[in-house]
């Protein structure tokens, strides 16, 4: 990957973007955007487009959500430490201990998961599975008072986790879920910009995936593409005890390409063309097979309005929904590339209609 993409990727994951409250890594997203985008623009759910050849055909949509699974704030009792609920889907196992960043009107704030100490359990309650209603976030504060002079109800956190490299092109962060999605249709539609493509090719970083789609669902239905790719994150099986999610899922491994789905929720068509620009490019892909209709945002978008056709790309991902993920940064470039080189094959008289 190209330094100053590195670059960008990195300030693009340090960004503030708990379900709902996605402002911070949409401004981001645009800014990147405006440099070789025709137009950039915001939605009323916080959607955020950019646009290259707005006139070609057909007209293709290239979605990643920028939005993270996070925390709100509930409720402080009267030492002042705080409740909450998630804001999509956590195990809560990951929870005790963590720090968390909580966004406020007085700036971020610092505070830490709590839980009754191990030293403390009873051999039953060691036994039990931690529900988020056992937790609470301390922030240090005397009462009920302070707290709620420092925090709102309906504050937003995340975990307080960073983005950094292990080694041999593989990153850890918390929210590759799926800010790397965002990311990658921006990079296609820069790839794109060179290309001159026929198509008018629209990239967005989408809003409240985590609680259905919801984002991806109006901003599709506003532009009424004839395509849509979107990117998320896949389940990687390549680490121990993953034998039943091989079974269900494949073999999907780190560093070996981005998973191309395959089944009712992708267009047949538009997944040949996906393999033939694979083939033909050199670009390692992983296939996998999925029944029923995705839950990313190709779920929703490949039935707004009169229907369009889809395709669902993953990046291997291992520990997902944790604030320790993990991917390769060559599927990264692979999947920008993937979709750069087929919606470059497409035309005004490319039909997607199955015969």
């Amino acid at each position: 990957m190209k330094k100053a993409q590195l670059e960008f990727l990195e300030k693009f994951m340090g960004t503030f973007c708990p379900t709902g409250f996605e402002e911070e890594g949409a401004a981001v997203w645009k800014a990147e955007a405006e440099a070789f985008a025709d137009r950039t623009w915001k939605d009323v759910l916080g959607n955020t487009f950019a646009v290259i050849n707005e006139t070609g055909s057909p007209k293709v949509v290239l979605a990643g959500h920028v939005d993270e699974i996070g925390l709100m704030i509930t409720y402080a009792n009267d030492e002042g430490f705080l409740s909450f609920q998630t804001l999509g889907g956590w195990d809560p196992q990951v929870l005790p201990g963590q720090r968390v960043r909580i966004r406020t009107k007085h700036g971020d704030i610092l505070g830490v998961i709590g839980r009754k100490a191990i030293h403390v359990m009873t051999p039953e309650d060691r036994k039990k599975v931690v529900t988020i209603e056992d937790l609470w976030i301390d922030i240090g504060v005397a009462d009920k008072k302070e707290a709620l002079s420092l925090v709102e109800i309906g504050d937003p956190a995340v975990l307080d986790y960073g983005f950094a490299p292990i080694r041999n092109d593989i990153y850890v962060a918390r929210a590759f879920d799926d800010r790397i999605g965002a990311f990658i249709v921006l990079e296609a539609l820069r790839l794109l910009s060179k290309a001159k493509p026929s198509a008018a090719v629209y990239a967005v970083a989408t809003t409240q995936e985590e609680i259905g789609a919801r984002g991806a669902t109006v901003g599709a239905f506003g532009l009424d593409p004839g395509v849509t790719i979107a990117v998320d994150v896949g389940q990687a099986t390549d680490t121990p005890k993953m034998a039943d999610a091989k079974i269900k899922h494949g073999e999907l491994s780190l560093g070996k390409g981005p998973q191309v789905t395959r089944g009712p929720n992708v267009n047949p068509i538009l997944f040949r063309q996906m393999m033939e620009a694979a083939s033909t490019n050199g670009i390692p892909v992983q296939i996998e097979g999925y029944p029923r209709a995705t839950p990313t945002d190709g779920g929703r978008m490949q039935v707004v309005g009169a229907g369009n056709a889809a395709a669902v790309i993953g990046i291997p991902n291992r520990y997902m929904h944790s604030p320790c993920e993990l991917l390769h940064l060559d599927d990264v470039e692979n999947a920008s590339k993937l979709i750069a080189f087929t919606v470059a094959g497409f035309d005004a008289e490319t039909s997607f209609i199955p015969e």
